[in-house]
């Protein structure tokens, strides 16, 4: 497969020439935890489920849980910090391999650079402070991570979970993001941002290279509407770029067990939220206990916050993974590339309900069911409904009045999308 590039409209992908929609599996883990053999059921089995892009933190999660076996990717010292001086050929090696193998199954790694807990001035200096990258060290490591994946055409991720809260962390990130283009010029960029982080410093959102925006709506119940909130925060950003949800709500996550855990709805309605409000150039999705690669047994260093994770093999299963390649193959049938917000139309008061139109269609999504009242430029004559829940392709009632149209609220209990065209 060839490598991602930004359309020229600069609000979504395209690989081979083709409309490419970022469906992410989050597997931060993938270089640390799997096994060869569980790595290969791993990509057989997203890859059937038509994921094409993979997450992966290219140095070891910190909260991710306790592998079989373990790999240091630099030298260790005496109070258990690295030298940054002597890189292991073993674990770049695997790291490597492990790329390799998903490239052939078709997949773009998307490599995370710099987790903020190796950046001084970062909130997460504070959990491995003895493994803080010096910044003169940053350069010769991001070259050799971008010579070493550069020839599999991966999209580097250049920031982890960063905040930006200090002028020290900005200077590692700039250094890390002109290497990395310096070195790979085509190769895409972005920044994996803290949850609900959307002020990016000015010399990024100005820099030529830096690709797409990403932002992560996060994990938190009483900031689920930050799907739709962020992506409109993006989509009015005075650089014009692609805009992708890179961490939406994980199936199965608990947030220390304070609230349950999300489920495969709340995967759907960020998703949804998130693509008609501008972040529409794709999605990540996460299951708790694969972006970890958790065994039972093991200890999981991130429950105090994310929850006790479920084994990998079954987060792999999650039904949410199906909903969220759903979204991909509607975008892809109905050629969803060129719409826009456009909840100005929209007549009920809520926030929940999304509205986005193209040149010749009309899409909702409706998180419940309930009657949908659009005031229309032009009333589409065909429309269409599906179900979300279980994918049901329904015929909806729609009527016309002189200063609005509305669609009848279908005999579902679930979210659902209407899909109306235009002539």
């Amino acid at each position: 497969m060839g490598r991602v590039s930004v359309s020229v409209t600069r609000d979504y992908f395209l690989r081979d020439g083709e409309k490419f929609f970022y469906l992410a599996d989050t597997c931060w883990s993938a270089f640390t935890n799997p096994s060869l053999d569980e790595w290969r059921q791993y990509l057989d089995y997203r890859r059937m489920q038509g994921f094409n892009v993979l997450q992966i933190n290219v140095l070891p999660q910190h909260d991710r849980s306790e592998p079989d076996s373990y790999i240091e990717p630099f030298e260790t010292l005496p109070d258990g910090g690295w030298n940054f001086n002597r890189r292991s050929g073993e674990y770049f090696g695997r790291a490597e391999k492990f790329v390799e193998m998903a490239v052939e199954r078709g997949f773009t790694p998307a490599l995370v650079v710099l987790w903020c807990n190796y950046v001084r001035g970062t909130w997460g200096s504070k959990i491995t402070p003895n493994r803080i990258m010096p910044l003169e060290y940053v350069e010769e490591y991001v070259a050799y991570v971008a010579e070493r994946f550069g020839k599999y055409d991966p999209i580097f991720v250049i920031s982890g979970d960063t905040d930006f809260e200090t002028e020290e962390s900005i200077k590692y990130y700039k250094v890390a993001l002109d290497t990395v283009k310096k070195i790979c010029p085509d190769s895409l960029t972005t920044m994996h941002l803290a949850g609900g982080l959307w002020n990016i410093p000015e010399e990024f959102v100005k820099s030529p290279n830096y690709d797409f925006y990403m932002y992560q709506s996060g994990h938190s119940v009483e900031r689920q509407q930050l799907a739709y909130e962020l992506a409109q925060r993006f989509r009015g950003m005075p650089v014009k770029r692609p805009v992708v949800n890179g961490e939406p709500c994980y199936e199965g996550h608990s947030h220390g067990g304070k609230y349950g855990r999300f489920g495969r709805f709340d995967v759907r309605r960020a998703i949804w939220q998130s693509l008609l409000s501008g972040a529409k150039a794709g999605t990540a999705y996460g299951a708790h206990g694969v972006w970890s690669w958790h065994k039972r047994g093991r200890v999981f260093w991130g429950e105090r916050f994310s929850g006790p994770p479920f084994e990998w093999s079954t987060a792999l299963s999650f039904p949410g993974a199906f909903d969220a390649s759903f979204a991909k193959w509607v975008f892809e049938r109905y050629d969803l590339f060129d719409i826009e917000p456009a909840n100005e139309r929209l007549l009920n008061q809520t926030s929940e309900i999304r509205v986005s139109e193209g040149g010749d269609k009309i899409v909702v999504y409706a998180p419940y069911c309930w009657e949908i009242r659009l005031r229309l430029d032009e009333v589409p004559r065909e429309w269409e409904g599906i179900e979300l829940e279980s994918r049901r392709i329904f015929k909806p009632a729609v009527k016309t009045f002189s200063d609005y149209t509305a669609i009848e609220m279908p005999d579902f209990n679930s979210d659902v999308l209407f899909i109306g065209f235009k002539t």
